[in-house]
């Protein structure tokens, strides 16, 4: 080959390869830029074209039902409670302690540790005081069945009876405690617990202090005796002395006003705490056990004196019995914490904080049924609804602030 031949090949060759490289350029950093299909509203394609500017928007495609994309809103919390999501209400501004429902059905009253007055709120939402006086470090509230008379206790170990109507005032002993008001009269039960064991009894009184009449002897027992009045008049507490039926059963006795022979109860598990229902004939109440993985659960069984332990079954519901409010005989709402744990009715304090479902429990049928979720997550305590059961009222452990739901 000669030499003038071998040039003008290398000269072709340089050519190619710069040809070679701008293309390799052209597809790496400039293809890359022209517009992909893109999906027109009829599902067909416009290939290599930019978009119209027509009326239609862009494709969007729907996430799987459940699933929450970046920018989605939940949907506003309902003002009545219909199952779902619903909003709650506060009706103080600060902390309240010991509300209770008003003898009318429709107020309610607690005491406001802030300036050591009980108050009242009407039907309108009014904070009205129920009396001047101040009541320093009240440390606990029992109310009458017409919420017009409480028992306080105060830290120095001192007892009265404060009438809010009359605006007047009796001393307890000191060393009686655990006070409760009968359900039908104002008669008051509570613990005399004197120094020596052998001088420790239940014992009932007016609410004046007179007619003092101690009918159940405690001795060392007194921490397994809780007072429990019924509203038939016949059960007045019960005790947890009876001798063990083997692990995860026990016998709780009912004490009844004049020595009556009541059959026990048994229940399956630890923890026993009751509520009776309006009309005395059953009683709600929450055990933990093995079978429900040490977790509180409702149970539902009769108890007027002639049925005392009959058709006991359990309700499947995880919370304590003090979580939970009658409305009539026969309906209950009950706060129940989300997502409970395992072993949360051996050591409750670590899990008083969970955020609350309202259910409903009908007694007859035995039905469950989830009522409503706090818009915001909210531990609730005290509950009471009011007598037309329009509203649920309750206090909210994260501020103590006294709320309300509306039921309907």
């Amino acid at each position: 080959m000669s030499e003038r031949t071998k040039r003008i090949l290398v000269v072709v060759g340089f050519i190619a390869s710069v040809f070679g490289i701008g293309a390799a350029l052209y597809f790496v950093f400039f293809k890359a830029a022209v517009p992909p299909a893109t999906v027109n509203p009829d599902g067909t394609t416009a290939s290599g074209s930019l978009p119209s500017s027509g009326t239609a928007g862009p494709r969007v495609i729907t996430p799987p039902a459940g699933t929450v994309t970046s920018g989605t809103k939940l949907p506003p919390a309902a003002t009545v409670a219909n199952g779902g999501r619903t909003v709650t209400t506060a009706i103080t501004q600060g902390a309240v302690s010991f509300p209770t429902l008003g003898g009318d059905g429709k107020t309610m009253n607690f005491y406001n540790p802030a300036d050591k007055k009980f108050y009242t709120v009407d039907k309108d939402g009014n904070l009205v005081l129920l009396s001047d006086k101040e009541f320093p470090s009240v440390e606990n509230a029992e109310w009458n069945k017409d919420s017009d008379k409480a028992v306080l206790e105060f830290p120095d170990g001192s007892n009265v009876v404060y009438d809010f109507t009359e605006e007047r005032q009796v001393t307890l002993p000191k060393h009686w405690e655990d006070f409760q008001f009968s359900p039908v009269s104002d008669e008051i039960e509570a613990k005399s617990m004197g120094i020596d064991p052998n001088n420790r009894w239940l014992v009932t009184t007016n609410d004046d202090g007179s007619n003092v009449k101690a009918f159940q002897a405690l001795g060392e027992n007194e921490s397994k005796v809780t007072i429990s009045w019924s509203p038939n008049d016949q059960v007045i507490a019960f005790s947890d002395t009876a001798d063990s039926m083997g692990l995860n059963r026990k016998m709780i006795l009912p004490v009844g006003m004049k020595g009556e022979n009541f059959r026990g109860l048994t229940v399956e598990g630890l923890g026993f705490l009751s509520l009776w229902t309006p009309n005395g004939k059953q009683l709600l109440y929450s055990v933990s056990g093995d079978y429900s993985f040490n977790k509180p659960l409702l149970w539902l069984v009769d108890a007027s004196p002639s049925t005392m332990g009959e058709n006991r079954h359990s309700l499947g519901v995880n919370t304590w019995a003090d979580k939970c409010t009658f409305a009539t005989s026969t309906t209950a709402y009950c706060a129940v914490p989300q997502n409970l744990p395992e072993n949360a009715g051996l050591q409750r304090g670590l899990y008083v904080d969970y955020p609350d479902s309202v259910y409903k429990l009908d007694t007859t049928s035995s039905r469950v049924t989830l009522v409503a979720v706090p818009s915001e997550d909210t531990t609730m305590e005290n509950l009471s609804v009011s007598e037309d059961g329009a509203t649920l009222y309750f206090t909210g452990r994260d501020d103590g602030t006294l709320r309300t739901m509306r039921l309907k």
